[in-house]
């Protein structure tokens, strides 16, 4: 498998170089299934995840991520092939739920699952809010979510720059939500949108992150 190949060398090559501090790996659950819910400030955050989670995590990652060019290309392509990510068409919203299908098969399966609730990338720094995409894949499951808060990830490699750059990176993994049991009689909508709003608390409260009480809206003609 690709990602054992790429995982013993890539870690601590990455660690040496940005010596990423790293909080609470204890609360990720070492086996079945659990979903990694996490801020998401730069492109890097799905490469700075997979290195600092104490288990294979894998991804839904924007179809681009597999189709670009050159070196920069090659590199993202592979990795995100080599750690299971999911490709989605942001643009077809049939095929972003076809994506989330995808993701609780895996997870079902008893595999780790990362997601950025925010939808896309912070440009401002401010944490915004929850889409509930991440408590439809737990409550679909019964899998418990594990809140992580990233810093300093936007500083590796800003928007506009071409070359990472070493910065003060910190992953802080919280402790999981459960949810089994909690919401039963609860009606659906509801469900997702309080515990959607759960995970977001638990994040904001470990990133220190301003709050933007307000859905982040991607913009298309920024990569990212």
């Amino acid at each position: 498998m690709l990602y054992e190949v790429l995982h013993p060398v890539v870690t601590p090559l990455a660690t040496a170089i940005w010596r990423p501090q790293v909080v609470g790996t204890e609360n990720v659950p070492m086996t079945g299934g659990v979903i990694l819910a996490s801020n998401h400030l730069s492109f890097v955050d799905s490469v700075v995840i997979p290195l600092t989670a104490p288990r294979q995590v894998a991804f839904l990652a924007k179809a681009e991520y597999f189709t670009g060019t050159g070196v920069r290309g090659w590199v993202s392509r592979e990795w995100f092939t080599g750690v299971g990510s999911i490709p989605v068409n942001r643009d077809d919203p049939r095929a972003a739920q076809a994506s989330l299908d995808l993701a609780l098969t895996h997870i079902q399966g008893g595999g780790a699952f990362g997601i950025y609730p925010e939808g896309t990338r912070s440009r401002d720094g401010r944490l915004y809010r929850g889409r509930t995409g991440v408590a439809w894949l737990a409550l679909q499951s019964g899998c418990p979510v594990v809140p992580v808060a990233l810093t300093g990830t936007d500083q590796i490699q800003p928007v506009g720059s071409r070359l990472p750059r070493r910065a003060k990176v910190r992953v802080e993994f919280g402790r999981p939500i459960e949810v089994t049991g909690r919401f039963d009689g609860v009606p659906q909508g509801r469900a997702r949108r309080e515990l959607t709003d759960e995970v977001m608390a638990a994040i904001l409260a470990m990133s220190g992150q301003e709050w933007a009480d307000e859905y982040n809206q991607r913009q298309p003609d920024l990569p990212g």
